[in-house]
């Protein structure tokens, strides 16, 4: 899952089902959402900004397709106002290497640094000189450890995670006809993205969709165990018309599950994009939908709101993007909304 660090994930497992139900996304510390179309620089202040030769640095957690779409947001907004990409790295996963990354890019003296940090505690001392600088830090979905708002970080961004769940659940409603019995795959760690996720799904099946139960749930940490997950799952509950998977990797072993059991009629939904899932999707198979975030959005988002900060102007503390259903017939376009690339060529020539 595109969020998920292996460091900051290490708190004790907990169950999700024992989260209060929240109706709209809120940040890591309780904050309140803003859309990310609200942060934007204004027309008027653009020339100001673009003479000021200022310098980026984009310090990420791992290459990926997510990770292309927000960098080539970030860095389109940054050429429009004339600020130079400096840096760009990936740590792998490895809170060590991103703290590497940090001390090397400061000697190049950027202005604003985005970045999603691995390891709150290991970040926290990371970022610290970068933040005695006066460097603009803006987070993706990640917070330091005792960071707080507006004086040591202009902003965070992320997905509108409840948004994201919610349309999980209309899509699976959907595919379903409205009635029948769903498993509930969700992430059995404490963290906030998939928490919210995740339980915004659940909320939404039990308050909008009366004919529809929940009747099997089950936290995963190891994608590794979704396919043993859902075949223990489909065992007790045959005739399951849903499956909720809390992100495409461990869907993939969900989907294994269903094709070593020939079932072509218990129906999955997802969130993040993959090819393998909606290559199945897009051929008739049990996956009804995938929904993703607008990542190109987040990183324009986070671009925009080093740039305010620059400026001196005020900056919501957290910021989300939109979310995207993706579905069969319009797995082009909603591959173009979130990752702004083509959809692999396999899901554009197997219909």
């Amino acid at each position: 899952m595109k969020h998920l660090t292996k460091t900051c994930l290490s708190a004790a497992a907990f169950a999700l089902a024992t989260l209060p139900a929240l109706a709209q996304t809120m940040g890591p510390q309780g904050e309140t959402a803003t859309p990310s179309n609200v942060v934007a620089v204004a027309d008027a202040d653009v020339e100001a900004v673009r003479a000021g030769n200022h310098t980026a640095a984009l310090l990420w957690h791992d290459q990926s397709d997510f990770v292309n779409a927000v960098t080539a947001g970030a860095t389109a907004e940054f050429e429009r106002l004339n600020i130079k990409v400096v840096a760009t790295t990936s740590a792998g996963f490895d809170a060590a290497k991103q703290r590497s990354d940090i001390e090397t890019v400061l000697a190049k003296n950027p202005s604003i640094i985005l970045s999603l940090p691995l390891d709150p505690v290991t970040s926290a001392a990371a970022f610290e000189e970068a933040k005695s600088e006066g460097i603009k830090l803006v987070f993706l979905s990640n917070l330091p450890s005792g960071y707080e708002h507006p004086a040591d970080y202009a902003a965070i961004v992320t997905d509108d995670l409840f948004q994201m769940g919610k349309q999980a659940a209309d899509a699976l409603a959907k595919s379903m006809g409205g009635t029948g019995t769903v498993g509930w795959i969700y992430h059995d760690a404490s963290y906030y993205v998939t928490n919210q996720r995740d339980n915004a799904f659940k909320t939404t099946i039990e308050n909008d969709y009366p004919n529809i139960s929940i009747v099997a749930e089950q936290g995963i940490t190891d994608p590794a165990r979704a396919e043993e997950i859902a075949n223990a799952m489909l065992l007790r509950n045959p005739d399951l018309g849903g499956i909720y998977v809390t992100w495409a990797g461990p869907a993939e072993g969900v989907l294994a599950a269903l094709r070593a059991n020939g079932n072509k009629t218990t129906k999955i939904v997802t969130l993040d994009l993959s090819e393998p899932v909606a290559l199945d999707m897009v051929r008739g198979g049990n996956v009804a939908a995938i929904i993703a975030d607008e990542a190109y959005e987040l990183g324009r988002a986070m671009a925009a709101a080093a740039v305010l900060d620059l400026l001196d102007q005020d900056v919501p503390p957290f910021v989300v993007a939109p979310a995207v259903t993706v579905t069969a017939d319009n797995v082009a376009e909603g591959w173009m909304q979130s990752l702004h690339i083509n959809a692999p060529a396999s899901l554009t020539t197997s219909n």
